[in-house]
């Protein structure tokens, strides 16, 4: 097989391995097109994946500087030899592309492109993009296309692989858009059955203030300092919702900062005083970070509405190559061993399983007047 500088087995191996690394689907595209590049040695690699609508959701190049991307314009339209690959669904070598009858031109800004082989991205039936490269770097005498034979199976193989690591991108992008979807129904519910029964109590406490202002204006002004007591409670209720819908910045911001920005606005809505402190803490794996965070959340949403903490202690600290995250409270506490029970009532089955899922554990300490103590160690990358 046609090779760029490294052996054949390590390059295609290494391929293979740098797809299956990502989860997103835009790294994923990225890493498939830079991989077939290099893999094939070629000038220029591109990956379009189709729309409904005759172009292209997403168009990723390598090869091409961003300026010169800028330049070029809009993304293409499945026309011509893009149009034959994503529906007839079969191979492209050509000598000159420039030279094919399907040919349409190409904006001025656009590099100049001559032999040409592309492949579809195929799910079974569904076609799910292009791969396509141009201009490989061996040329070879001319009369014949640059691309070998053997290079059109090494790419058709790469498909194959990029196929199955995009299909799973985007089974965990949409696992993704489904917790998140979960998890907002879950506040809501949560949020609708904790003002509406601070309203319910407002109402009936502000009408007896009504009804005593006249004939026990003492008593009628202690029900109206009840009223400003509940009014403050649902605040802190709608304030800690607010923080907890509004979309974590992991991917800007990292772990530490967003835990560190979320507990500031968490200890200014409570009366509970709330504390951060890190220790040593680099970058984990994205799952990592995430789990990490929900379990945070939910060891916090636990010690400020139903503990009745005076103080709620989070720390996050280095631990070999991984991390440990610890949520201490010093409120009411419960019996572990009820587990059937608190486990439900206070979501440790949810956090277990998130820990879990990311190869850590998640330990629980708590008795009854003594506090909370959950702790969760990741393993890290």
């Amino acid at each position: 097989m046609s090779q760029g500088p490294r052996s054949g087995l390590a390059a295609v191996s290494s391929a293979l391995l740098a797809m299956s690394r990502h989860l997103e689907v835009r790294d994923v595209l990225k890493t498939i097109v830079a991989s077939a590049r290099e893999l094939l040695d070629a000038q220029y690699a591109a990956l379009g994946v189709p729309d409904d609508h005759g172009g292209f959701a997403q168009f990723v190049v390598d090869g091409v500087s961003e300026e010169q991307w800028k330049a070029i314009g809009p993304l293409p339209r499945q026309h011509g030899i893009l149009a034959s690959m994503l529906h007839e669904a079969r191979a492209e070598r050509l000598a000159d592309v420039r030279e094919d009858p399907r040919f349409e031109g190409w904006p001025s800004a656009h590099p100049e492109l001559a032999d040409f082989l592309g492949v579809p991205i195929r799910d079974g039936d569904e076609i799910l993009g292009a791969l396509f490269l141009a201009n490989k770097n061996c040329a070879l005498p001319a009369g014949g296309c640059n691309f070998t034979e053997d290079d059109e199976e090494l790419l058709t193989i790469l498909a194959q692989h990029a196929a199955i690591a995009l299909t799973n991108a985007r089974l965990y992008e949409r696992s993704r858009e489904l917790t998140i979807a979960e998890e907002r129904s879950r506040l809501a519910h949560e949020l609708h059955d904790a003002v509406s029964q601070k309203l319910f109590s407002l109402r009936l406490t502000a009408q007896a203030a009504t009804a005593l202002v006249d004939r026990d204006p003492a008593r009628a002004k202690c029900e109206l300092q009840q009223v400003a007591a509940l009014a403050a409670e649902a605040a802190d209720e709608l304030r800690a919702a607010v923080v907890e819908l509004r979309p974590a910045a992991l991917d800007e911001d990292g772990l530490v900062a967003t835990l560190r920005t979320q507990i500031q606005v968490l200890d200014r809505a409570h009366t509970a005083r709330v504390s951060f402190d890190s220790c040593g803490v680099r970058a984990l794996p994205a799952t990592q970070e995430e789990a990490l965070l929900r379990v945070a959340q939910e060891a916090l949403h636990n010690a400020l509405r139903h503990s009745g903490a005076d103080r709620v202690d989070v720390a996050l600290e280095k631990r070999g190559n991984g991390a440990v995250l610890r949520v201490t409270d010093d409120g009411s506490g419960f019996d572990p061993r009820q587990v059937r029970r608190a486990g439900r009532h206070l979501g440790l089955v949810s956090m277990r399983d998130r820990a879990g899922g990311v190869g850590g554990r998640l330990t629980v300490e708590s008795a009854p007047g003594k506090g909370t103590t959950i702790e969760m160690e990741v393993p890290g990358g």
